[in-house]
């Protein structure tokens, strides 16, 4: 069914525009931005242990660094952008992978110092140095190598443990009212998807039919074939001669 809806509105689309404005024109899912944050200056960010996830500690938003991109969980719609943590935004439709290696209780750990019952040392990162060392870090395992993120005596579970958490996490999530009313939402407008008008070109006008106006036919005359002047006179004497009149009759009654 959704295949025909597509072909269906493909065709209506053929009809009312040209073929050169075809390619102007998107078919979207458009939801509202953020609001800012207005950061007096660039956020320094902490990084998760056990992840390469970066994150802004110092404000209840949720901004994450990862990947060489931007993210903001904001009313259970995930947003991205490659430029500052402040600009540059746009709706991303799924739920990026590294979130469910985040241990939803980060911020009180980060509030008590401790992971998991350890000492944690984290270390602020200021974004110059977040943004030009982010991809060595990865490539290297460089927080591996300076003592497990800072945590003292801690050792990561294994992987089994850490995939049972994952799903754990994947669930929990699901179950929050704001990513279900989300999911409603982008469901309604997928069965109603939405058509954006081609920039630049103009509106067209509904076209006004003129009505034809009805010129009055005028019949023209049969065409009769008269005979020569000559002969019709000659017809008309013999036809006065057997009717016993005088040829002159018509002059001496005008007299």
């Amino acid at each position: 069914m959704k295949k025909l809806l597509l072909v269906t509105i493909l065709l209506a689309l053929i009809s009312v525009f040209p073929i050169k404005t075809i390619a102007a024109v998107d078919i979207h899912i458009g939801f509202p931005l953020p609001p800012p944050i207005p950061f007096p200056a660039p956020p320094e960010v902490i990084v998760i242990p056990e992840t390469y996830v970066y994150v802004v500690p110092d404000t209840d938003a949720n901004f994450f660094f990862w990947n060489g991109w931007w993210w903001r969980l904001w009313q259970g719609r995930w947003y991205r952008s490659h430029y500052y943590y402040d600009r540059g935004w746009a709706y991303y439709d799924r739920v990026p992978s590294f979130y469910f290696d985040v241990d939803p209780g980060w911020r009180r750990y980060y509030r008590e110092h401790r992971w998991y019952g350890h000492p944690w040392n984290y270390e602020r990162i200021p974004y110059r140095r977040l943004e030009q060392n982010w991809k060595s870090w990865h490539d290297n395992r460089h927080w591996e190598r300076r003592g497990t993120w800072g945590v003292q005596g801690y050792q990561p579970p294994p992987q089994r443990h850490r995939e049972e958490l994952r799903h754990q996490r994947q669930l929990e999530y699901q179950q929050r009212p704001e990513v279900q009313e989300h999911q409603q939402q982008r469901q309604q407008q997928q069965r109603q998807p939405q058509v954006q008008k081609p920039q630049g070109q103009p509106q067209s006008q509904p076209q006004v039919k003129q009505p034809q106006q009805h010129q009055p036919q005028v019949q023209q005359p049969q065409q009769q074939h008269s005979q020569p002047r000559g002969q019709q006179h000659q017809g008309e004497s013999q036809h006065s001669r057997s009717q016993g009149k005088p040829e002159g009759g018509d002059e001496e009654h005008r007299k």
